[in-house]
């Protein structure tokens, strides 16, 4: 149910840019109260059933053209950063724009952020056209406006997401650095490192393999019955 639950995920945000996909992981841990009769002769612990774990995929997405000047993709390691709430979170959904305010901000209206603390916000002339350098600077004729805050993250694992293309860093703040082999393109977009295809061949097997357990079930089941009708008879 687990599994169905990502891959259902994934498959409804196929079509999101920035988004990154949750995976499966599999996995045993050593546990004395799963001792069974042969662990117990070697005087060890035992095996646990296997249990499952969730992890976010950052792999890099297929980038698309899409000619909007505001719009940036990434490549290589990195995330932007804009505040929401009164909280700063980091994506990798480079759909920006100029808000009627002149402050350029995500598709959600949040206000994405610049490299200089006294100087957060990127405004804009919503009537000049927009420059986006691949280090993320901004500029309008010919003049730089700011530079658009990239960071990463020694272990991006521990990032936790906050919506369908947001992460929320909740260890040091020490440990958010600068992300220098990141690069934007302008006028492009990182689509979701999962595909309609992919969730679909996963949903088969994962159904597969859902059968083959209900199914292991039913002959342990069975066999217990068997057993049990034999012990009345004697």
């Amino acid at each position: 149910m687990e599994s169905l639950e990502l891959l259902a995920n994934n498959l409804a945000n196929a079509s999101t840019a920035g988004f990154k996909a949750d995976r499966e992981r599999y996995m045993t841990y050593w546990a004395a109260e799963s001792t069974s009769a042969l662990d117990a002769g070697r005087g060890g612990p035992g095996v646990s059933p296997v249990i499952e774990k969730n992890w976010i995929d950052f792999t890099q997405g297929a980038l698309t053209r899409t000619g909007v000047p505001t719009h940036v993709a990434f490549t290589g390691p990195g995330f932007l950063s804009f505040q929401r709430g009164g909280e700063t979170l980091f994506t990798r959904n480079g759909e920006l724009q100029i808000s009627a305010q002149g402050v350029l901000v995500n598709g959600d209206g949040s206000p994405v952020l610049s490299d200089n603390p006294n100087n957060p916000l990127i405004r804009l002339d919503p009537a000049l056209s927009v420059e986006i350098a691949p280090d993320g600077e901004v500029s309008q004729a010919g003049q730089a406006i700011g530079r658009i805050r990239l960071v990463n993250f020694a272990q991006p694992q521990s990032l936790q997401k906050a919506g369908h293309n947001a992460f929320r860093w909740t260890g040091p703040p020490q440990d958010i650095g600068p992300a220098p082999a990141a690069s934007l393109m302008q006028g492009a977009l990182e689509s979701a490192n999962s595909g309609p295809a992919e969730g679909a061949v996963r949903m088969v097997n994962v159904l597969r393999q859902f059968e083959s357990l209900q199914k292991a079930l039913q002959l342990g089941s069975e066999m217990n019955k068997r057993l049990i009708d034999e012990v009345a008879k004697v």
